[in-house]
């Protein structure tokens, strides 16, 4: 944890590490990882780490500010892959192991505006790490609108937008679709379905 303490105090972007939830430890047994890795570290201490004003979610053992913990979050709504973060738009993130094909380990975005997996082509440690710098900006480039900050400042670590027209459809668009809060739940169903 040392390290993603280090990441965050060198972050290019506001990072808020959430301090963990009193069960930390049953978390980090029911997701059968090991403290050795950032993985395991994060979810044993931290409730989470919010970045960019909670535009991207990583989750942990739960908060009250991010209640979701991410053995809780990943049961039943994943097979072969764990899902490590999410985003503010609805967009997911995931660790495969298997899903998605022989490179295990990889983090997978399911893009709210094609809803495929894509692989970011990094390990769990380096998507952390990256997450911390400028590059979520390029990333996400076209998908933020002006005054996306104070939208999502005020929105629950527990919810996303929901946009309408769909981002995945032809007229769907962050600029120009209608949006509204709903709990993240409900989002990755939608994605999923």
């Amino acid at each position: 944890m040392a390290l993603v303490e280090q990441w965050a105090r060198e972050a290019e972007l506001p990072v808020e590490i959430l301090p963990p939830s009193t069960s930390s430890g049953d978390v980090l047994v029911e997701l059968q990882v090991t403290t050795r890795s950032v993985l395991g570290a994060m979810v044993f201490e931290t409730g989470g780490i919010l970045i960019d004003g909670g535009w991207l979610r990583m989750l942990g053992s739960g908060h009250p500010r991010l209640t979701r913990n991410i053995a809780a979050w990943n049961a039943g709504r994943s097979n072969g892959f764990c899902l490590v973060a999410d985003d503010a738009i609805g967009g997911f993130f995931a660790l495969n192991g298997g899903a998605f094909g022989n490179d295990q380990g990889v983090v997978y975005y399911l893009a709210p505006d094609t809803l495929e997996w894509e692989s970011l082509g990094v390990g769990h440690a380096a998507f952390t790490q990256w997450a911390f710098t400028k590059r979520l900006h390029t990333f996400y480039d076209q998908m933020r609108w002006v005054g996306w900050e104070h939208e999502v400042s005020n929105l629950p670590g527990d919810q996303c937008f929901n946009f309408y027209p769909f981002l995945h459809t032809e007229q769907g668009s962050t600029q120009s679709s209608s949006r509204r809060p709903i709990p993240i739940s409900e989002q990755y169903a939608l994605n999923t379905e």
